[in-house]
C-alpha cells in the first residue's frame, strides 16, 4: 500500500504569538488524489500588531467547509477565538476538546461574539470605519451555531476520528482543560504542545507526558527567559497591599478572566491566612471572570490539584461577586479600604477602566500589574510610568502607586519548554519552534539545538511542511493553499 501523504501547513502562530491555526492534510489510504481529510489544530485570532489583526479578515486558506474536524489545546482566544468566523464560512464538523476547554470555550466565545458585535456598532456610529456598513467577524448568532459542535474527550485516552487517524490529550498545566494533543495517522504521528505551563500549577493537577511522536510543534512563548523563583513568594504583592491598605487607600489588580483571576484569589487567600496582608474586601468584578470562577470551582470536573479545595482560592473572610453594572457602578461610592480584581489584564476595556478612572488620580491607592502588558495598551503605559492615560475620552493623572508582580505567569520559561520536550523520551524528526515572537523563537529553537542535539525550525506563515518521517523532498509536497 501506498504511503499516505500527510502534511502540515501552518497558518498561525508562525512568526507571532497569536492566532494558533495549524492544518493538518492527510491523503487517502489509496495514496490517491481524491478524498483527503484536513483537520484543523486549533482556530484562534491573532491579536497585537494591525498587520497580524488584518490577516483575522483575510479569505481562509482553504474552503472551511472542507475541513473535517477541529481539535482544540485549550480555551484562550488565541487558539479558539475563530471557531465562530469558520461556522460562519461553511464549517460544519465536530470540535474536539477537553470538558474543561469546553466550559470555559462557550464563557470565551460569548463574550467574543457580543464584543464583535460592539466593536461593529461603535464603527458604524463613529464613522471611522472604511466600510459603509461595517460588519463584525462574527457574531452571537455564529457563536450559538459553533457551539453545539462541541464533542468532549478524557485526558490520556485514543480518539479514533476516523480513517485511520486517531487523537490523544495530555494535560498541559496551563489553564484548566488545556492540554497537548497527539495525531498519529499512516504511519507517522504528530505532537502539538498547545500553551504549556510550568512544571506545577498552583490550583490545577500537573501537566503529564505524552506518548514520543515523529514531529513536535512546540510553543515558546517565554523561550528567551525564565520565571524568578524569590525565597518568599507575592513579596510585591504583600508589601504592596500592606503599605497601601496602611495609608488608607485601596488596590486595583487588572486581571485577565480565565485563570489569572483565580490564581489572584488564591494568592490572596494565602497571604491573608498567613498574616502577610490584612483581612479585608475583596471584590471580583467582571461577568467573565465570575463565569470561569464558577467552572474552575466545579469539582466534579477533576481538574484542581489534590491538596486543593474551592476554599483555598475563594475563601477569603469577605468575598464580593460584582456581577451587575449596578453592583459594580455601587463600588464608586465606597472608599473602605478593600481589593478590586477586575478585567481586562492590559487595561484595554472591561470594568477595571471605571475603577482606575476614580483611584489612579489618589497617591493613597495602588495598581497592582500580574502579567505581561503588550506594547501599545494601557498597561505597558501605566507600567513605564506614565503621568496620565485616556479612559473613555479623558486624561486621567496617574498619581497612584504602581507595582508589578512577576510570579504569575502559568505560561512554561525556557527550561519549562526544554524539560516537556526531554520528558519526551525520543528525538523526533523535527521540533517545529512557534507561538512565540521571531526573535523569541529563534532562540529557543537554538537552545533546542544546542541542549538536545535535536532538529529545531521556526516555520513561516503559510508554510507547509511534510510529516513522512524521513521523506521530507520539497518538489512531493502539494500547493501551498496558503499561497
Amino acid at each position: 500500500m501506498a504511503q499516505r501523504r500527510v502534511t502540515l501547513t501552518f497558518l498561525g502562530a508562525a512568526g507571532t504569538v497569536t492566532g494558533s491555526k495549524y492544518l493538518l492534510t492527510v491523503g487517502p489510504e489509496d495514496g490517491g488524489g481524491q478524498g483527503e481529510r484536513r483537520i484543523l489544530v486549533d482556530a484562534g485570532v491573532f491579536q497585537g500588531e494591525k498587520q497580524w489583526r488584518l490577516r483575522n479578515w483575510e479569505e481562509f486558506p482553504v474552503d472551511p467547509a472542507t475541513i473535517s474536524d477541529v481539535v482544540l489545546t485549550h480555551a484562550h482566544n488565541d487558539h479558539v477565538g475563530y471557531l465562530p468566523a469558520l461556522v460562519r464560512q461553511g464549517f460544519g464538523g465536530p470540535v474536539r476538546a477537553t470538558e474543561g476547554t469546553r466550559r470555559l470555550a462557550e464563557i470565551v466565545l460569548r463574550d467574543a461574539g457580543k464584543l464583535q458585535e460592539e466593536a461593529a456598532e461603535e464603527a458604524r456610529r463613529g464613522g471611522w470605519s472604511k466600510h459603509e456598513d461595517p460588519q463584525p467577524l462574527y457574531d452571537v448568532h455564529d457563536v450559538e451555531e459553533t457551539l453545539p459542535l462541541f464533542e468532549t474527550v478524557q485526558f490520556d485516552e485514543d480518539v479514533d476520528l476516523g480513517d485511520g487517524l486517531v487523537a490523544r490529550w495530555t494535560r498541559a498545566g496551563h489553564i484548566l482543560g488545556s492540554a497537548s494533543v497527539r495525531l498519529a495517522v499512516g504511519g507517522t504521528s504528530v505532537l502539538f504542545s498547545g500553551d504549556l505551563g510550568r512544571h506545577d500549577h498552583p490550583l490545577l493537577k500537573a501537566r503529564g507526558t505524552p506518548p514520543a511522536s515523529d514531529f513536535v510543534v512546540c510553543e515558546s512563548t517565554y523561550g528567551d527567559r525564565e520565571h524568578p523563583e524569590p525565597e518568599v513568594e507575592h513579596g510585591p504583592m504583600a508589601d504592596a497591599v500592606s503599605r497601601t491598605l496602611a495609608r488608607g487607600g485601596l488596590v486595583v489588580i487588572p486581571a485577565f478572566a480565565v485563570d489569572r483571576t483565580q490564581l489572584v484569589l488564591k494568592v490572596l487567600v494565602d497571604l491573608m491566612r498567613s498574616g502577610r496582608i490584612p483581612e479585608v474586601p475583596v471584590v471580583v468584578d467582571s461577568p467573565m471572570a465570575l463565569k470561569a470562577l464558577d467552572v474552575y470551582r466545579d469539582e466534579s470536573l477533576g481538574e484542581l490539584r489534590d491538596d486543593v479545595d474551592t476554599d483555598d482560592f475563594t475563601g477569603m473572610p469577605e468575598l464580593i461577586e460584582a456581577s451587575t453594572s449596578r453592583e459594580s457602578r455601587a463600588l464608586n461610592r465606597r472608599f473602605d479600604p478593600m481589593i478590586i480584581v477586575a478585567s481586562s489584564g492590559m487595561v484595554e476595556g472591561g470594568r477595571v477602566l471605571h475603577h482606575l478612572a476614580r483611584l489612579l488620580p489618589d497617591v493613597r491607592n495602588t495598581v497592582i500589574l500580574t502579567g505581561y502588558q503588550a506594547a501599545g495598551t494601557r498597561g505597558r503605559s501605566i507600567e513605564e510610568g506614565a503621568r496620565s492615560v485616556k479612559i473613555n475620552g479623558h486624561y486621567i493623572r496617574v498619581r497612584a502607586e504602581v507595582v508589578r508582580d512577576e510570579e504569575f505567569s502559568v505560561h512554561g520559561d525556557a527550561s519549562d519548554l526544554l524539560d516537556w520536550l526531554r520528558d519526551l523520551g525520543r528525538e523526533p524528526e523535527t521540533v517545529f519552534v512557534t507561538h512565540g515572537e521571531q526573535d523569541v523563537a529563534r532562540h529557543f529553537a537554538g537552545r533546542i539545538a544546542e541542549e538536545l542535539d535535536w532538529t529545531a525550525v521556526v516555520p513561516r506563515y503559510g508554510e507547509v511542511v511534510s510529516l513522512v518521517p524521513g521523506a521530507a523532498h520539497p518538489e512531493d509536497l502539494p500547493p501551498d493553499p496558503a499561497g
